[in-house]
């Protein structure tokens, strides 16, 4: 298993009128943790896509709980559970302090630039075994 903590600052352009973090910038949070997560075990996006492999998001889910301020640190704790294969599943809590704000999943797929679904390049499963074991 995979476990990722990354701090985020709230900045006053993602808030709405209402002073709340505009919904559709937790998809922007949690990318910073997939992001993140996948650097922990030495995995670029860059280099993925530098050789070729892209990982478009296939299924994303979001439940909110309570919501974010301007201002407000946030720890986006982004978890991998399982060995990926040609899928890669990843669950986000975001949370200010022990305050559990939102839940969210996503599911990407491994595809060549062709669009073809691929299976991971070699180095990709190396880096991530040992967490697996």
């Amino acid at each position: 298993m995979i476990k990722q903590s990354t701090k985020i600052r709230v900045r006053y352009s993602e808030t709405d009128r209402m002073g709340f973090v505009y919904y559709g910038n937790y998809a922007q949070y949690i990318e910073v943790g997939r992001v993140e997560a996948l650097r922990k075990v030495g995995i670029s996006y860059k280099e993925l896509e530098d050789d070729g492999y892209l990982l478009p998001v296939r299924d994303f889910a979001i439940r909110y709980f309570k919501a974010a301020l301007y201002d407000d640190e946030l720890i986006i704790e982004t978890t991998i559970d399982a060995m990926p294969d040609n899928r890669i599943h990843f669950t986000y809590e975001i949370k200010r302090n022990d305050d559990l704000l939102v839940k969210a999943s996503t599911t990407l797929v491994f595809i060549d630039k062709k669009g073809k679904p691929c299976k991971p390049p070699s180095y990709f499963i190396e880096l991530m075994t040992p967490y697996f074991s």
